[in-house]
């Protein structure tokens, strides 16, 4: 189970000063790029499944992620995952030929998607497309938290992320943080991957 504290900001300008005064505590920057899939009969969506693909900083680094069962509530999200690397190319790939995936047997995640979610018995997959996320990632006050500007179709969102075993205390930590230097923010309410199905940002 992955447990994130989630806290959305509301614009650039918001995200710059938190980054500016984060900036001490810089690790390092990743940028990625989120596919996703589904069945050809939304098997996974319709079980509130979700398959991505996760490429690093272009082609450097894949890995493929299984996640279910979200629930996101308070600015606290909760969802089952399961990740495995993958190569980048034969990823590159099986964006452009969704079935290449599916018939990966190495994979013990797509053989969940085969067998636990029926994903090829009366279809294929199929590519959904995806967004680009810019994630900051800093070692702040016992914490990792992962600063995003993240690019849809629909716009660019901005969010402060934190995986915590415990979220209520590290989100209040947070919000006196941003609320000491006056940086507005709101709980998240949906996923990433909400907001590219409903192509709408969050208001």
């Amino acid at each position: 189970m992955e447990i994130e504290v989630k806290l959305r900001l509301p614009d650039s300008a918001a995200h710059q000063k938190l980054s500016d005064l984060l900036s001490p505590f810089h690790s390092k920057t990743l940028f990625q790029e989120n596919v996703f899939f589904d069945g050809a009969n939304a098997e996974l969506s319709s079980k509130l499944a979700v398959l991505r693909l996760r490429f690093y900083d272009e082609n450097s680094r894949c890995v493929l992620g299984l996640k279910a069962k979200p629930a996101i509530a308070g600015g606290v999200s909760r969802v089952e995952e399961q990740e495995e690397p993958f190569d980048p190319a034969l990823g590159r790939a099986c964006v452009a030929e969704p079935w290449r995936l599916l018939a990966v047997d190495a994979s013990e995640i797509m053989k969940r998607v085969r067998e636990e979610y029926g994903v090829g018995e009366g279809g294929g997959l199929v590519c959904l497309g995806g967004f680009r996320n810019v994630r900051a990632v800093y070692d702040w006050e016992g914490l990792k938290l992962e600063l995003d500007e993240t690019r849809f179709d629909c716009g660019t969102s901005y969010e402060l992320e934190c995986e915590s075993l415990n979220p209520e205390r590290d989100k209040e930590l947070l919000e006196r943080f941003l609320e000491k230097n006056g940086i507005p923010f709101r709980y998240s309410e949906v996923s990433k991957f909400e907001t590219f199905r409903l192509r709408k940002l969050p208001e």
